[in-house]
């Protein structure tokens, strides 16, 4: 059996965020769906035409989404102030659906993890 390569893995992230980003009303403005390209999407929340710049990690069981690299992600912010752009940070964890332990396999069900985005302040 083949499994997910961390591309579609990403992808499936990406696709998750996205989608939760535009039900909450943000406009894209660019999207990077390449690996360790940040950010993934560039975008403006409509009400208050705040720039936002959103990083998107995938985790696979037992890694937990919510964990980055502080330093990094210190450097990053730093950049986005530069521009007056806020930073949104969304863990998304994708697991094998029948059994955790299992990697994820193209023909299986995957489960996803997404406990929505946080402000890197």
């Amino acid at each position: 059996m083949e499994t997910l390569s961390a591309l579609e893995l990403h992808q499936l992230a990406m696709n998750h965020v996205g989608k939760d980003l535009e039900a909450k009303g943000f406009e894209f403005i660019a999207i990077n769906s390449q690996l360790k390209k940040h950010p993934q999407f560039v975008c403006v929340d409509k009400p208050t035409n705040t720039l936002h710049f959103v990083l998107v990690q995938v985790a696979t069981y037992p890694n937990h989404p919510q964990q980055y690299d502080v330093v990094w992600m210190e450097t990053f912010k730093a950049h986005a102030e530069k521009l007056k752009a806020k930073v949104l940070f969304a863990g998304v964890g994708i697991a094998n659906a029948n059994d955790v332990e299992k990697p994820i396999y193209k023909t299986d069900d995957y489960a996803i993890f997404y406990e929505g985005y946080v402000e890197i302040s």
